[in-house]
């Protein structure tokens, strides 16, 4: 069974950062990419970085550009991301999503199974 599972998330103040985890199981996660999304209340889900199972990454939003940051570690079947000087903006339900092969995509539609979200609320 593919398996995604966040974590992470929490309350911080602006400036701050956070490392979320996204633990994968049930696949190989070297045979798979990997994107976060995020979506804060009222607005679609996003797309935010993206891992490729190649090693390369993507970033989609100008927003986030310089701030933010994936990584994986195939051993551990775990995807990072490194969230740096964070806004209010910024505050969103995070997702980590898989789908197989190489490719970043940054549409919902092209990804098959997701975790449940950690929440992300960036707040003084």
């Amino acid at each position: 069974q593919l398996q995604l599972v966040e974590s992470g998330g929490g309350l911080v103040q602006p400036g701050g950062s956070l490392t979320l985890s996204c633990a994968t199981s049930g696949f190989t996660l070297s045979d798979y990419t990997i994107e976060w999304f995020r979506q804060a209340p009222g607005k679609e889900r996003e797309a935010v970085l993206c891992s490729s199972s190649l090693g390369f990454s993507t970033v989609y939003p100008d927003s986030v550009k310089g701030r933010f940051s994936i990584s994986r570690d195939n051993a551990k079947n775990t995807v990072y991301l490194q969230m740096n000087s964070l806004k209010p903006e910024d505050t969103a339900l995070y997702y980590c999503a898989g789908r197989r092969g190489r490719d970043c995509s940054g549409s919902v539609r092209d990804f098959s199974f997701w975790g449940q979200g950690t929440q992300v609320t960036v707040s003084s």
